[in-house]
């Protein structure tokens, strides 16, 4: 049986006070998005996933589905009106017999809560997950309070909602051919006559609302909030053969020499190292990832521009450079007479002060490949502070 799952993304968020879409505000280094996509991403249960976001929000959502390498996403489709268009946006998309239907603004629901969604959708139908509601409860109207209402058979509704694939796009259809708007996915279910089903939820499992969410949110992920400091280190390795025929790049510096380094673009160790360093402190994956030696467009290209695209990652994650070190091997050429150059051009590609920055050469005293001129590496430490701090 084959289950998909869709997560709408595509509201404002008036409530929440900031400037993007909730779903897209960095909480412990990630987007809210991206922490919600990675519970599916790790559910074995789960297939695909269609993501429905706002149109304009669309090529962010892309970028964050490819930096942090979400597999299971097969479409991103953008948003209606109100979240039950774009629910409906992307019912057309899926292709399982079962549907989870999370909202991305919940990034803190557990496997364990969609797998038991899944199994009891599978056998009754319908399912939502619910915890029993603890407050006391009453109807006020007008200020005055009218009734104290008997908690014991009132529960609060979560997500996920699980259902049979062909129940939901029915009760949809139905919902659009009455004209009617419901707050949940289940009530456009209940209007059919069909019984929907509780499983337990979590008290964590909140949805991000309010600003005080986002600190709460932070706290849960086992982190410090965005308005304490946060640091973070991040170790990087690369190395390239020497040929004939090829430009010797290094730190961003063109260096006279008689040989190049080969590789698919410039391959400069040196920013090609503190890129991975600066790409694991941040959790963001490596250069591989975001700039694979099989893309045509990265032919050739000064490393310089990937470490730049690198550093316009760390802003928009929320990081800043606090410092970085880096250690070329090599028996030749002696690097020391262009490592003011280097530290500047690596200092403007991440947006910091050059006295964060520093390069130094070393050599192996003749052993191995370094030591044969066969090759060059470098080795590189870099450390992030979150912006906030």
């Amino acid at each position: 049986m084959k289950v998909s799952a869709i997560i709408p993304g595509a509201g404002r968020g008036e409530r929440f006070g900031k400037p993007v879409n909730k779903v897209l505000w960095v909480v412990a280094g990630k987007p809210v998005l991206a922490h919600t996509l990675s519970v599916f991403e790790k559910c074995r249960a789960v297939s695909e996933v269609v993501l429905v976001v706002g149109e304009q929000e669309i090529e962010t959502a892309d970028e964050i589905v490819r930096r942090f390498g979400f597999t299971k996403v097969s479409a991103i489709v953008p948003g209606g009106k109100c979240r039950q268009d774009s629910v409906a946006n992307g019912l057309k998309r899926v292709t399982g017999e079962i549907v989870v239907i999370h909202d991305a603004a919940r990034p803190l629901v557990t496997c364990e809560i969609i797998e038991r969604s899944i199994e009891e959708a599978a056998r009754t139908g319908a399912c939502i997950a619910a915890v029993p509601v603890i407050d006391t409860i009453k109807c006020v109207e007008d200020g005055v309070v009218g009734e104290t209402l008997d908690r014991c058979n009132l529960y609060a509704v979560q997500t996920p909602q699980t259902f049979r694939t062909d129940l939901i796009v029915s009760a949809h259809d139905r919902a659009r051919a009455d004209g009617v708007y419901a707050t949940d996915d289940a009530a456009l279910v209940e209007r059919l006559g069909i019984k929907v089903t509780i499983v337990p939820g979590s008290y964590d499992n909140i949805k991000m609302t309010t600003p005080e969410d986002l600190d709460l949110v932070a706290v849960k992920l086992g982190v410090c909030s965005e308005k304490l400091a946060l640091f973070r280190t991040g170790l990087g390795y690369d190395v390239h053969r020497l040929v004939e025929g090829r430009r010797l790049f290094l730190g961003g510096v063109e260096i006279q020499f008689d040989k190049g380094l080969a590789g698919h673009s410039d391959a400069d160790v040196v920013l090609h190292a503190i890129a991975d360093a600066c790409l694991g402190a941040a959790a963001l994956g490596d250069i591989g990832r975001h700039f694979p030696d099989t893309d045509p467009q990265y032919k050739d290209v000064s490393s310089l521009k990937l470490l730049e695209c690198v550093g316009k990652m760390l802003v928009a994650e929320g990081w800043r450079v606090i410092n970085v070190d880096a250690v070329v091997v090599c028996e030749r050429p002696k690097i020391a007479p262009y490592v003011p150059l280097m530290i500047e051009r690596i200092a403007g590609a991440l947006c910091t002060d050059p006295a964060c920055i520093s390069v130094k050469g070393t050599t192996t005293e003749g052993l191995g490949f370094t030591g044969r001129g066969e090759g060059i590496g470098c080795y590189a430490i870099a450390a992030l502070a979150n912006r906030n701090d």
